[in-house]
C-alpha cells in the first residue's frame, strides 16, 4: 500500500501500527494496495487551526480526513478500488486526553481513529442516527477482525 505517514508532533506514536491499521481498513474495504493515502500526526494547535479553516469549528479535534478522488469501498467479489484515498490528520495528544477521560485505552483510541479516518474517506459519515450505527458498526467490525490486542471502549 502506498500509506504515507508524518509525525509533525512532540507526541511519540506507534507509526507502524497505525499504518499497519490503515492497511486492514483498505483491505477490507477493497481498496488496492497501491491507492495512497496520507497520514499526517499533528500537536493540538495545528488540529486546532486545520479544524477551523477546514470545518469552522473552534478547537481542536481528535481525527480529520480529506478525501482526494471520492472513492468507494469495493464490492466483495468485484476488482479492487483504486486512486488516491486522501489524507488524513490525528492529533494524539487530544486523542490521548480525550481516552483516558473516557476509560479508554490511547492506543485502541488511535487505533479507532485512524479506522473511522479511512471511513470518511470512503464516503461513511455519522451525521444522522442511521449513518452513525452503520458506521460505527463497520468500525468495530474492522478493528475486531484486525487489530490485535485491540480493547473494546
Amino acid at each position: 500500500m502506498a500509506i504515507e505517514l508524518t509525525n509533525e508532533s512532540h507526541h511519540a506514536v506507534d507509526e507502524l501500527r497505525l499504518v499497519a491499521v490503515a492497511a486492514a481498513a483498505m483491505t477490507t474495504m477493497r481498496i488496492d494496495p497501491d491507492a495512497e493515502l496520507s497520514i499526517a500526526i499533528v500537536d493540538d494547535a495545528t488540529m486546532e487551526q486545520l479544524h477551523l479553516e477546514w470545518m469552522d469549528e473552534p478547537g481542536a479535534t481528535d481525527v480529520l480526513s480529506f478525501p482526494m478522488d471520492e472513492l468507494q469501498p469495493g464490492e466483495p467479489e468485484g476488482p479492487l478500488v483504486t486512486g488516491l484515498l486522501g489524507d488524513i490528520v490525528i492529533a494524539p495528544a487530544f486523542a490521548t486526553a480525550q481516552a483516558l477521560e473516557a476509560g479508554r485505552d490511547p492506543l485502541a483510541e488511535l487505533d479507532l481513529l485512524m479506522v473511522h479516518g479511512v471511513l470518511h474517506l470512503l464516503g461513511f459519515d455519522h451525521a444522522d442516527p442511521d449513518e452513525e450505527r452503520a458506521m460505527f458498526a463497520l468500525q468495530d467490525q474492522i478493528l475486531a477482525a484486525h487489530v490485535v490486542g485491540r480493547r473494546t471502549p
